[in-house]
């Protein structure tokens, strides 16, 4: 099969694609034919060498996600057969031309999805439901504040909210991701100036006075402070990137006179069993919005396998709005 593969650590320069053995599906596993797999931050991060997958896991062969047709069957499955459309997120080695995924963590693919819509599908709908529901608690007619509003996760976030009937203030650096984020549910866009960001007033203006009780960040550091201040009373700011940094100051006297919670969350590192819940909580209240085309996947590119490079390289100019996903 051919697979993407990281030739040492750095930069695009050392992504090419090359000719491994095939996988083997074990006891409860699954081989699938993969035609689409998008690309995610973790996987520019993997490239660098400062990201690795869990223990077991091939550190020269990216991808988190997937989709495509049941190949071959290990032993024990039975919920499956060869030709079923799926989709999956993985640890690892997802952008190849064959993967193997447990049984459990498979999802079929809605008939009205692509396999490339479905590619790009997993990681940031699994992702951004956990955050927003199960880790934010997020309520039907309540604000949320979602930053970066133009990546994969975040356009996922933006429609589940709308869904649920919440009100979605957004922030970006850039004023074309804002208005076109206004199309999948963002009611107020706040451009953030890429120096000295500020955001927590025009939130506060927005909601009374009182905050929001959810955000969703991928910012980290350079964020810290004004999600503070953004927060509502007994409000949860959950962290799920750190694009702009990993250490920042905090006013904890605010955040406890807030009764406020940080919560940092991964999805890659958790173990099977957490990750076949959050799957499911995907599959049960998900998989019917995108079954009846009410929330969608955001797909900036497709980009066969030969030009993974380009893909890498435009992702890390920030140009994207949604999900680049190569094609097999």
């Amino acid at each position: 099969m051919r697979a993407v593969v990281f030739a040492g650590k750095g930069g695009p320069e050392v992504i090419g694609v090359r000719e491994l053995a095939d996988p083997r599906p074990s006891r409860g596993e699954v081989l699938v034919r993969v035609r689409a797999a998008a690309l995610n931050r973790a996987d520019l991060l993997q490239r660098r060498g400062l990201y690795p997958p869990p223990p077991g896991v091939r550190e020269d062969v990216p991808g988190l996600e997937l989709a495509g047709e049941v190949a071959a069957l290990g032993e024990g499955v039975t919920g499956f057969t060869p030709g079923d459309r799926v989709m999956a997120i993985a640890a690892g080695e997802g952008q190849a031309e064959l993967a193997v995924a447990h049984e459990r963590m498979l999802v079929r693919v809605p008939e009205r999805l692509s396999l490339e819509e479905a590619g790009a599908t997993m990681e940031s709908f699994v992702t951004s439901h956990d955050a927003l529901f199960t880790l934010g608690a997020l309520r039907p007619g309540w604000p949320v504040l979602v930053h970066a509003v133009g990546s994969g996760v975040a356009t996922a976030a933006l429609q589940l909210a709308r869904a649920a009937g919440a009100t979605v203030i957004g922030t970006s650096r850039s004023a074309e991701k804002l208005e076109r984020a206004k199309a999948l549910g963002l009611a107020h866009g706040i451009l953030v100036d890429r120096g000295e960001p500020r955001f927590a007033d025009e939130v506060r203006r927005l909601t009374g006075g009182d905050g929001v009780p959810a955000i969703l960040d991928f910012v980290g550091a350079a964020y810290a402070p004004e999600n503070v201040a953004a927060l509502a009373q007994r409000g949860r700011l959950v962290v799920i990137g750190t694009l702009g940094g990993r250490e920042a100051q905090v006013d904890f006297g605010l955040l406890m006179r807030k009764r406020g919670e940080v919560i940092g969350t991964v999805l890659r590192p958790r173990p099977l069993e957490e990750k076949l819940l959050a799957t499911r909580s995907f599959a049960r209240d998900v998989l019917p919005l995108l079954a009846a085309g009410r929330v969608k996947p955001v797909i900036d590119a497709v980009f066969p396998l030969e030009r993974v490079r380009e893909a890498h390289e435009r992702m890390e100019r920030n140009d994207t709005f949604g999900k680049l996903v190569l094609a097999f």
